[in-house]
């Protein structure tokens, strides 16, 4: 045996015991299912859990540790990976039927000479990377990498369920005296292999998977996909940080081409396509400050520029800038710079009359 049963336990993918002792996967069940008008109320349970959309659509409400919802639309395609403990509930409405597969599982220890966690996480970065994010759930694309390690551990799982059952079908028959092998009812016995392709639409599924040692090649599948999921994750991570820089490198254009209008945030984000509360989180992410503040100091800076090297009338500099108000432009040039615009031009003035003659 490659665990210990009295060390089985469920728990979050992202606990540091995962990255510092050797712990294997428990899994606790599993479907190949499809729903259709389905509402699922708000639960939790404390294993963690994949849904895989093989076709269709679904939702997915998530509870955040706020008191706050933020709600997934997964298509075929997608998959969110729920840690444990985190509340949710699925939901399929609209007529339009969800095809999916699920896993739920927790983790046991293992014995020494199994490939654990740990030690995978050691040997690629990314899986490391992934298991110290601790999110309360994660939706990711798949290029059909995650289905088809995820299927293979499903159909695994299932067949390595029947032979369960089939052992303790025989241990019945072999308690009541039965030893003709034939099932009490007179049905059919179990066959075993994978589930055939036009089963897959049919509703199947585990819970309270009894057996702990659960196999070598189902260990093995996890991981990969482990890794599989930990490196999409990894390559949205990056993809995410080019698309963030792109987004503000052309708020920024925006800005300095349309200072001198009275342009606000929301001005900005329909001009880059994006929600003017995520193109203020990613701004301020990227940047250290608010779109606002940006372009605050950019019209700031274009004001002292007019001050010192124009004749343009200080009443008139405001709408140079895109601020309406004389009263409120007066306000932020002094907070920015520390003087009035009058004080700051006649220090200027008063610079250029003291400069040095070079000519002698």
């Amino acid at each position: 045996m490659g665990m210990h049963p009295a060390r089985c336990q469920a728990g979050s993918l992202f606990q540091e015991q995962l990255r510092t002792e050797d712990w294997g996967p428990r899994f606790f069940a599993y479907y190949y299912k499809q729903w259709e008008n389905y509402q699922m109320s708000y639960h939790t349970h404390d294993s963690t859990e994949i849904m895989y959309i093989m076709s269709g659509v679904c939702r997915v409400d998530v509870m955040m540790t706020d008191g706050s919802s933020e709600q997934a639309v997964l298509k075929k395609g997608q998959f969110i990976l729920l840690d444990a403990g985190v509340p949710h509930r699925l939901l399929v409405q609209d007529g339009v039927p969800c095809r999916m597969l699920n896993v739920e599982f927790g983790f046991v220890r293992l014995s020494p000479g199994h490939p654990s966690i740990r030690q995978l996480a050691l040997e690629e970065d990314e899986l490391y990377t992934f298991l110290t994010c601790n999110v309360p759930y994660l939706v990711l694309p798949d290029p059909e990498e995650v289905y088809h390690t995820m299927k293979s551990l499903v159909l695994e799982l299932d067949q390595r369920g029947l032979v369960e059952q089939r052992q303790e079908r025989t241990e019945h028959r072999q308690r009541q005296g039965t030893a003709q092998g034939r099932e009490a009812s007179g049905s059919a016995a179990i066959r075993m292999g994978v589930i055939p392709t036009q089963e897959r639409t049919i509703h199947r599924e585990a819970r309270n998977l009894t057996s702990l040692e659960q196999g070598t090649l189902v260990r093995s599948l996890f991981m990969q996909l482990l890794v599989r999921i930990a490196r999409l994750r990894g390559e949205m991570e990056r993809s995410a940080t080019d698309h963030t820089e792109l987004y503000v490198k052309r708020t920024i254009e925006f800005m300095h081409h349309n200072m001198d209008r009275s342009i606000q945030v929301k001005d900005m984000a329909a001009a880059v396509n994006l929600h003017p509360g995520y193109l203020h989180r990613i701004f301020r992410n990227s940047i250290r400050q608010t779109p606002t503040e940006y372009l605050t100091m950019l019209r700031m800076e274009k004001a002292k520029m007019l001050l010192q090297q124009t004749n343009i009338p200080i009443s008139e500099i405001s709408d140079y800038v895109g601020i309406g108000s004389r009263q409120y432009f007066h306000m932020l040039f002094k907070k920015y710079t520390g003087s009035t615009p009058v004080q700051y031009r006649t220090s200027m003035e008063r610079t250029q009359w003291n400069y040095p003659d070079e000519s002698g």
